[in-house]
């Protein structure tokens, strides 16, 4: 089910990915697998030994608090390099009828301003100190240390996917399939030095996801809820996409009007300050 967030929408927590379950909100991934695991009986570790419990902990602490950092690093400063990379049809991801092209520049705009605050938070988390290229290396040094624990299995423990494998998958992607022709380092390096890495994703990718071309470029969003029948009118073909179109435009103008009003109503708070303090000075003068 493809559920449109409007790439704003979050968790209490202000997460993203979270779920709904029986009127219950579940954020984090981590914490929602554990929690589905405990309610519906279908723990992926339950023939982990100890000690294999603890190797997944340990990897699965480097996926969600270093790699992903690596690869956020990169997407908040490559903001046009990502929706090439990964194909983003914002027309299609924003539900709006506005021509992609208007929607890359309001996209693109919008997200400098929230990247700016997400390479603020890759900062505090310490990776965003260095230099590309050094967070680079970390993020090889990563993949090598995955690509050593998976060796020749299909999965981490054998031939069953765990946790380890599903937490991986959902990075390793990130990494994987942003399209050839976008140049980003780790995608080249886990290619030519883990390709037992890339097949990984791929068994995870035609086991758990049959439709994955469907997911990713056909279903619609929201597509539980009921839609409207669209309105037509006689002699108007093409008056309601106008509209709507307009409306679209409207509303993405209006959120970058609500972005800078901060600014603007800060920048004219001191002119006026100054203005009324030469104006005082003035009338003491005078008497």
């Amino acid at each position: 089910m493809n559920i449109d967030h409007k790439l704003k929408l979050r968790s209490k927590k202000g997460q993203l990915p979270f779920v709904e379950v029986n009127g219950e909100e579940i954020a984090d991934s981590t914490i929602i697998m554990q929690e589905l695991a405990t309610r519906y009986d279908k723990d992926l570790d339950a023939a982990l030994t100890q000690e294999q419990r603890n190797i997944a902990h340990a990897m699965i602490s480097m996926l969600e608090n270093h790699l992903v950092w690596v690869v956020l690093s990169w997407r908040s400063k490559n903001t046009e390099q990502m929706l090439k990379g990964y194909k983003i049809n914002l027309q299609h991801a924003l539900g709006s009828r506005l021509p992609n092209a208007l929607l890359n520049f309001f996209f693109k705009f919008q997200f400098s301003r929230k990247c700016f605050q997400g390479a603020k938070k890759v900062k505090a988390q310490g990776l965003g100190v260095h230099k590309p290229e050094e967070i680079e290396e970390f993020g090889r040094k990563d993949l090598k240390v995955l690509s050593e624990l998976l060796a020749d299995k299909p999965f981490f423990f054998g031939d069953e996917p765990t946790t380890l494998d599903c937490v991986a998958f959902s990075v390793l992607a990130q990494i994987h399939f942003i399209l050839d022709e976008v140049k980003y380092g780790l995608k080249e390096f886990m290619q030519e030095n883990c390709p037992n890495l890339v097949g990984h994703v791929s068994r995870i990718k035609e086991r758990c996801f049959p439709d994955w071309e469907d997911i990713c470029t056909k279903l619609d969003l929201n597509a539980h809820i009921p839609k409207p029948e669209p309105e037509t009118k006689e002699n108007k073909e093409g008056a309601d996409t106008e509209k709507t179109a307009e409306q679209d435009k409207n509303e993405s103008e209006k959120e970058l009007e609500k972005d800078n009003s901060n600014e603007k109503s800060e920048k004219k708070e001191e002119p006026e300050k100054v203005v009324e303090e030469n104006k005082e000075k003035e009338e003491a003068a005078a008497k």
